[in-house]
Protein backbone atom coordinates (compact mmCIF):
# COMPACT_ATOMS: atom_id res chain seq x y z
CA UNK A 1 0.00 0.00 0.00
CA UNK A 2 1.01 3.44 -0.89
CA UNK A 3 1.71 6.12 1.44
CA UNK A 4 -0.94 8.03 -0.30
CA UNK A 5 -3.67 5.51 0.13
CA UNK A 6 -3.10 5.56 4.07
CA UNK A 7 -3.98 9.46 4.35
CA UNK A 8 -7.03 10.28 5.17
CA UNK A 9 -9.45 11.79 2.51
CA UNK A 10 -11.54 14.78 3.92
CA UNK A 11 -13.55 15.03 0.84
CA UNK A 12 -16.42 13.83 -0.68
CA UNK A 13 -15.79 13.60 -4.50
CA UNK A 14 -19.87 13.01 -4.97
CA UNK A 15 -21.25 16.28 -3.17
CA UNK A 16 -24.80 16.49 -4.18
CA UNK A 17 -26.31 19.74 -6.65
CA UNK A 18 -27.20 21.73 -4.38
CA UNK A 19 -31.05 23.11 -4.48
CA UNK A 20 -29.80 26.85 -3.97
CA UNK A 21 -29.10 28.55 -7.29
CA UNK A 22 -26.02 30.72 -6.01
CA UNK A 23 -26.19 34.63 -7.49
CA UNK A 24 -22.91 35.33 -9.97
CA UNK A 25 -19.90 35.35 -8.57
CA UNK A 26 -21.15 34.33 -5.17
CA UNK A 27 -17.75 33.73 -2.92
CA UNK A 28 -16.41 30.29 -1.25
CA UNK A 29 -14.40 32.73 1.21
CA UNK A 30 -12.74 29.90 3.34
CA UNK A 31 -11.00 26.41 1.21
CA UNK A 32 -7.64 25.09 1.69
CA UNK A 33 -5.87 23.40 -0.82
CA UNK A 34 -3.12 20.43 -0.03
CA UNK A 35 -0.63 18.50 -1.87
CA UNK A 36 -0.22 16.89 -4.50
CA UNK A 37 2.04 16.34 -1.69
CA UNK A 38 5.03 15.21 -4.36
CA UNK A 39 5.03 18.99 -5.35
CA UNK A 40 3.82 20.46 -2.18
CA UNK A 41 5.05 18.65 0.48
CA UNK A 42 3.83 19.08 4.10
CA UNK A 43 5.04 21.06 6.68
CA UNK A 44 7.09 18.84 9.56
CA UNK A 45 5.13 19.99 12.20
CA UNK A 46 1.74 19.29 10.80
CA UNK A 47 -0.31 16.85 13.12
CA UNK A 48 -2.46 16.02 10.34
CA UNK A 49 -1.82 14.05 7.27
CA UNK A 50 -4.32 14.69 5.10
CA UNK A 51 -4.91 13.06 1.22
CA UNK A 52 -4.27 15.56 -1.33
CA UNK A 53 -6.73 17.96 -2.30
CA UNK A 54 -5.27 19.66 -4.84
CA UNK A 55 -6.31 22.63 -6.97
CA UNK A 56 -8.02 20.85 -9.89
CA UNK A 57 -10.42 19.20 -7.34
CA UNK A 58 -10.96 22.55 -5.41
CA UNK A 59 -12.23 23.90 -9.20
CA UNK A 60 -14.27 21.09 -10.51
CA UNK A 61 -16.42 21.40 -6.89
CA UNK A 62 -16.83 24.95 -7.55
CA UNK A 63 -18.14 24.73 -11.09
CA UNK A 64 -20.16 22.03 -9.59
CA UNK A 65 -21.70 24.21 -6.62
CA UNK A 66 -22.17 27.58 -8.59
CA UNK A 67 -19.55 29.37 -6.99
CA UNK A 68 -17.33 32.04 -9.21
CA UNK A 69 -14.83 33.56 -6.72
CA UNK A 70 -13.33 31.94 -4.17
CA UNK A 71 -10.84 32.64 -1.05
CA UNK A 72 -7.67 30.19 -0.38
CA UNK A 73 -6.54 29.74 3.08
CA UNK A 74 -2.97 28.38 4.15
CA UNK A 75 -3.26 25.73 6.28
CA UNK A 76 -0.90 24.46 8.91
CA UNK A 77 -0.67 21.08 6.85
CA UNK A 78 2.23 23.22 4.18
CA UNK A 79 3.19 25.66 7.84
CA UNK A 80 4.73 29.12 6.27
CA UNK A 81 5.03 27.39 2.51
CA UNK A 82 2.69 29.15 0.84
CA UNK A 83 3.43 28.20 -2.64
CA UNK A 84 0.58 25.63 -2.52
CA UNK A 85 -2.28 28.42 -2.25
CA UNK A 86 0.33 30.78 -4.43
CA UNK A 87 0.28 27.99 -7.39
CA UNK A 88 -3.78 27.76 -6.96
CA UNK A 89 -4.07 31.91 -7.09
CA UNK A 90 -2.06 31.79 -9.99
CA UNK A 91 -4.42 29.01 -11.98
CA UNK A 92 -7.37 30.88 -10.49
CA UNK A 93 -7.78 33.59 -13.47
CA UNK A 94 -8.14 36.46 -10.78
CA UNK A 95 -11.09 34.77 -9.44
CA UNK A 96 -9.03 33.66 -6.25
CA UNK A 97 -7.25 35.00 -3.81
CA UNK A 98 -5.21 33.97 -0.57
CA UNK A 99 -4.58 33.94 3.27
CA UNK A 100 -1.28 33.23 4.10
CA UNK A 101 0.92 31.96 7.36
CA UNK A 102 3.11 33.76 7.91
CA UNK A 103 5.36 34.14 11.20
CA UNK A 104 5.16 37.35 12.61
CA UNK A 105 9.45 38.35 12.11
CA UNK A 106 8.48 37.68 8.26
CA UNK A 107 11.02 40.19 6.24
CA UNK A 108 8.79 43.23 4.81
CA UNK A 109 10.00 42.01 1.41
CA UNK A 110 8.10 38.47 1.59
CA UNK A 111 4.75 40.24 3.15
CA UNK A 112 5.12 42.65 0.26
CA UNK A 113 5.54 39.81 -2.18
CA UNK A 114 2.61 37.37 -1.13
CA UNK A 115 0.21 41.04 -1.17
CA UNK A 116 1.04 41.39 -5.22
CA UNK A 117 0.69 37.41 -5.81
CA UNK A 118 -3.03 37.96 -4.15
CA UNK A 119 -2.83 37.24 -0.64
CA UNK A 120 -5.21 39.42 1.05
CA UNK A 121 -4.24 38.27 4.91
CA UNK A 122 -2.51 37.10 7.14
CA UNK A 123 -3.93 33.98 9.69
CA UNK A 124 -2.96 33.08 13.15
CA UNK A 125 -4.41 30.22 15.42
CA UNK A 126 -5.50 30.47 18.90
CA UNK A 127 -6.49 27.61 19.64
CA UNK A 128 -5.00 27.19 23.17
CA UNK A 129 -4.27 29.33 26.41
CA UNK A 130 -0.34 29.15 25.76
CA UNK A 131 -1.15 30.46 22.23
CA UNK A 132 -3.05 33.35 23.80
CA UNK A 133 -0.17 34.45 25.93
CA UNK A 134 2.75 34.24 23.74
CA UNK A 135 1.28 35.21 20.54
CA UNK A 136 -1.19 37.92 20.89
CA UNK A 137 0.50 40.81 21.93
CA UNK A 138 3.24 39.82 18.85
CA UNK A 139 0.27 39.97 16.61
CA UNK A 140 -0.92 42.73 17.57
CA UNK A 141 2.44 44.89 17.14
CA UNK A 142 2.85 42.46 13.37
CA UNK A 143 -0.74 43.60 12.36
CA UNK A 144 0.90 47.31 11.94
CA UNK A 145 2.93 46.44 9.31
CA UNK A 146 -0.39 45.33 7.32
CA UNK A 147 -2.06 48.87 6.90
CA UNK A 148 0.92 49.78 4.15
CA UNK A 149 -0.12 46.62 2.14
CA UNK A 150 -3.78 46.67 2.50
CA UNK A 151 -4.55 43.66 4.24
CA UNK A 152 -6.29 42.39 7.05
CA UNK A 153 -5.86 39.96 9.84
CA UNK A 154 -7.86 36.52 10.09
CA UNK A 155 -8.16 34.89 13.45
CA UNK A 156 -9.17 31.28 14.16
CA UNK A 157 -10.22 31.13 17.90
CA UNK A 158 -11.26 28.33 20.03
CA UNK A 159 -14.54 29.10 21.53
CA UNK A 160 -13.48 30.50 24.89
CA UNK A 161 -10.78 32.21 24.31
CA UNK A 162 -12.03 35.10 22.80
CA UNK A 163 -12.70 36.39 26.14
CA UNK A 164 -8.40 36.95 26.39
CA UNK A 165 -8.46 38.81 23.14
CA UNK A 166 -10.45 41.88 22.91
CA UNK A 167 -7.04 44.26 23.01
CA UNK A 168 -6.24 42.25 19.79
CA UNK A 169 -9.43 41.79 17.81
CA UNK A 170 -10.92 45.62 19.17
CA UNK A 171 -7.31 47.59 19.02
CA UNK A 172 -6.29 46.17 15.47
CA UNK A 173 -5.15 48.87 13.07
CA UNK A 174 -6.47 46.33 10.15
CA UNK A 175 -9.64 44.91 9.83
CA UNK A 176 -9.74 41.63 11.47
CA UNK A 177 -12.07 38.49 10.31
CA UNK A 178 -13.07 35.57 12.81
CA UNK A 179 -12.93 32.28 11.07
CA UNK A 180 -15.92 29.67 11.59
CA UNK A 181 -17.94 32.18 13.65
CA UNK A 182 -15.29 31.67 16.73
CA UNK A 183 -15.62 27.83 16.70
CA UNK A 184 -18.38 28.91 20.04
CA UNK A 185 -20.01 24.74 20.67
CA UNK A 186 -23.32 25.65 19.41
CA UNK A 187 -25.26 23.21 21.67
CA UNK A 188 -24.38 25.87 24.26
CA UNK A 189 -27.19 28.33 22.11
CA UNK A 190 -27.20 31.85 21.42
CA UNK A 191 -27.22 33.33 24.85
CA UNK A 192 -23.85 31.94 25.70
CA UNK A 193 -21.22 33.89 26.82
CA UNK A 194 -19.07 32.87 23.97
CA UNK A 195 -20.99 33.46 21.28
CA UNK A 196 -22.19 36.74 22.81
CA UNK A 197 -18.37 38.05 23.00
CA UNK A 198 -18.02 37.71 19.27
CA UNK A 199 -21.32 39.80 18.75
CA UNK A 200 -20.06 42.84 21.14
CA UNK A 201 -16.97 42.36 18.95
CA UNK A 202 -19.21 43.02 15.56
CA UNK A 203 -20.81 45.60 17.46
CA UNK A 204 -18.02 47.86 18.66
CA UNK A 205 -16.10 48.13 14.71
CA UNK A 206 -18.73 48.24 11.97
CA UNK A 207 -17.42 47.20 8.55
CA UNK A 208 -13.82 46.50 10.50
CA UNK A 209 -14.41 43.66 12.18
CA UNK A 210 -15.85 40.48 10.23
CA UNK A 211 -17.29 36.88 10.79
CA UNK A 212 -17.20 34.02 8.30
CA UNK A 213 -20.31 32.02 8.74
CA UNK A 214 -18.39 28.33 7.87
CA UNK A 215 -17.92 25.46 10.08
CA UNK A 216 -21.75 25.33 10.74
CA UNK A 217 -20.86 20.88 10.80
CA UNK A 218 -17.75 21.81 13.34
CA UNK A 219 -19.73 23.67 15.78
CA UNK A 220 -22.42 21.32 16.07
CA UNK A 221 -22.85 18.26 17.31
CA UNK A 222 -25.74 17.53 15.48
CA UNK A 223 -26.47 15.24 11.92
CA UNK A 224 -28.32 18.06 10.91
CA UNK A 225 -25.58 21.36 11.96
CA UNK A 226 -29.49 22.64 13.02
CA UNK A 227 -27.94 24.67 15.86
CA UNK A 228 -25.09 25.78 14.22
CA UNK A 229 -26.94 27.29 10.93
CA UNK A 230 -29.43 28.98 13.62
CA UNK A 231 -26.26 30.68 15.19
CA UNK A 232 -24.93 31.61 11.58
CA UNK A 233 -28.52 33.07 10.67
CA UNK A 234 -28.62 34.97 13.75
CA UNK A 235 -25.24 36.36 12.30
CA UNK A 236 -26.28 37.22 9.44
CA UNK A 237 -29.57 38.97 10.44
CA UNK A 238 -27.92 41.34 13.21
CA UNK A 239 -24.53 42.13 10.95
CA UNK A 240 -25.13 41.31 7.11
CA UNK A 241 -22.40 43.44 6.19
CA UNK A 242 -19.60 42.08 8.34
CA UNK A 243 -20.45 38.13 7.12
CA UNK A 244 -18.67 36.13 4.96
CA UNK A 245 -19.29 32.52 4.01
CA UNK A 246 -17.31 29.63 2.92
CA UNK A 247 -17.26 25.76 2.89
CA UNK A 248 -14.74 25.29 4.97
CA UNK A 249 -13.59 22.49 2.06
CA UNK A 250 -11.58 19.81 2.24
CA UNK A 251 -12.52 19.81 5.97
CA UNK A 252 -9.13 18.56 7.54
CA UNK A 253 -8.80 17.63 10.98
CA UNK A 254 -13.24 16.78 11.47
CA UNK A 255 -15.05 14.00 12.77
CA UNK A 256 -16.78 13.55 9.76
CA UNK A 257 -16.32 14.50 6.02
CA UNK A 258 -19.55 17.12 4.89
CA UNK A 259 -21.17 17.07 1.91
CA UNK A 260 -20.26 20.38 0.56
CA UNK A 261 -23.94 20.57 -1.87
CA UNK A 262 -25.72 19.96 1.75
CA UNK A 263 -23.34 22.89 3.08
CA UNK A 264 -24.33 25.35 0.15
CA UNK A 265 -28.50 24.56 0.68
CA UNK A 266 -27.99 25.57 4.19
CA UNK A 267 -27.60 28.94 3.06
CA UNK A 268 -31.46 29.12 2.61
CA UNK A 269 -31.86 28.91 6.58
CA UNK A 270 -29.01 31.51 7.07
CA UNK A 271 -29.50 34.08 5.04
CA UNK A 272 -33.46 33.11 3.92
CA UNK A 273 -33.63 37.02 1.58
CA UNK A 274 -32.17 36.32 -1.48
CA UNK A 275 -30.38 39.91 -1.22
CA UNK A 276 -28.69 39.30 1.91
CA UNK A 277 -27.50 36.02 0.59
CA UNK A 278 -26.10 38.32 -1.89
CA UNK A 279 -24.31 40.82 0.05
CA UNK A 280 -22.82 38.12 1.94
CA UNK A 281 -22.05 35.88 -1.16
CA UNK A 282 -21.33 38.47 -2.99
CA UNK A 283 -20.90 41.76 -2.41
CA UNK A 284 -19.35 41.65 1.21
CA UNK A 285 -16.10 39.50 0.07
CA UNK A 286 -15.51 41.44 -3.31
CA UNK A 287 -15.24 44.70 -0.61
CA UNK A 288 -13.23 42.99 1.98
CA UNK A 289 -10.77 40.83 -0.30
CA UNK A 290 -11.14 43.37 -3.49
CA UNK A 291 -11.24 40.82 -6.49
CA UNK A 292 -11.17 43.14 -9.60
CA UNK A 293 -14.79 43.72 -11.33
CA UNK A 294 -16.80 40.82 -13.22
Amino acid sequence: MQDDDLRAATWSPNPRKPAVALPPLACDAHVHVFGPLARFPFDAASAIRPGDAPKEALFALHRHLGIGRCVIVQSLVHGFDNRVVEDAIAAGGGRYLGVALAPTDVPDAELARLASAGFRAVRFNFMTPREVTTQAEAVRAFSRRLLALDMHLQLQIEGPLIHSLGELIDGCPVPVVIDHMGRVDASLGPAHADFAALREHLRARPGRTWVKLSGIDRISRRGDYADGTALAHLLAEEFPAQCLWGTDWPHPNHAHVPDDGALVDALARIAPQADVREQILVRNPAALYRFEPG
